[in-house]
């Protein structure tokens, strides 16, 4: 298992679609910094524009901790999406290029082949995630310096930056429990689909349901509560003026759990199906 880990670590060092996937964040990430560099003092003004006229704002709210919240909405889209495309090539370029058929050829069963598969998914996850973290912080303080935070979630909430600052790294590990979510599936749908193209499209299909069913009321409230479309928002929570810790943590177990399931299933797929290139 030891081995393969490594061999799926090598492979991924190796993909020119490594660097492109970090390329594409580092371009998100850049976009968002240089928007709100050049508007977003305007969108700061418009947000508030009713409430300066009964309150006195002092310091910059347009500041890294902003900046850094906006670039964690990117954890609605743009960085899953990124990462499903990524992660599903792992297995799908394996088809792609005949090298599974050779591969289990070896004393390898395909029990440790597929969870070496998903351990690194996760792994390389986590470690996307860490970067997009690290850099946030970095650029957003070094450019726009620390200072209040002001977000609209049911009604303007404000905090201060130390308090801003704990919220924001504590969204972000959250978060990183939905990005793992997320690629559990588009290698579970990899392992079904095994084409390339396929799996992207119905991994882009899939992304874009979970977004829109989580807006939807389904007027029951086991499927209010349960269903994995409702699980995949629990950092958002953590800016509310009160955070709701029983929420979160309810969510992050229940998304852990529908993990699991869906690894277990692309799993046992994975066994039971013949290698036929």
């Amino acid at each position: 298992m030891i081995s393969l880990i490594r061999s799926e670590i090598y492979k991924i060092r190796k993909q020119s679609k490594t660097l492109y996937a970090l390329a594409a964040i580092l371009i998100i990430e850049g976009f968002v910094i240089v928007s709100a560099y050049y508007q977003g003092t305007g969108i700061i003004d418009l947000l508030l524009a009713n409430l300066k006229d009964s309150f006195e704002f002092k310091g910059n709210l347009l500041n890294g901790n902003l900046i850094i919240y906006l670039i964690l909405n990117s954890l609605w889209f743009h960085i899953p999406l990124i990462l499903m495309i990524i992660i599903s090539g792992f297995l799908t370029s394996e088809y792609k290029d005949r090298t599974l058929e050779t591969v289990l050829l070896q004393p390898v069963s395909k029990l440790n082949f597929i969870l070496s598969k998903y351990i690194v998914s996760i792994v390389f996850t986590l470690l996307i995630v860490l970067l997009l973290a690290v850099s946030t912080f970095f650029v957003s303080y070094w450019i726009f310096g620390r200072g209040d935070l002001v977000v609209y979630l049911d009604g303007l909430n404000f905090f201060e930056s130390d308090e801003a600052f704990y919220r924001l790294i504590y969204a972000f590990i959250s978060g990183a429990n939905s990005m793992i979510f997320f690629s559990v599936v588009s290698l579970t749908l990899a392992v079904i689909l095994k084409d390339a193209t396929k799996t992207w499209i119905v991994s882009a299909i899939f992304l874009i349901c979970s977004n829109l069913l989580l807006k939807i009321d389904f007027q029951n409230e086991f499927l209010n509560e349960l269903f994995f479309s409702k699980l995949t928002d629990s950092w958002q929570y953590f800016f509310y003026y009160k955070i709701p810790y029983s929420t979160i943590y309810f969510k992050n177990f229940m998304l852990f759990g529908y993990t699991l399931i869906t690894m277990i299933i692309g799993i046992i797929i994975f066994k039971r199906r013949d290698i036929q290139l």
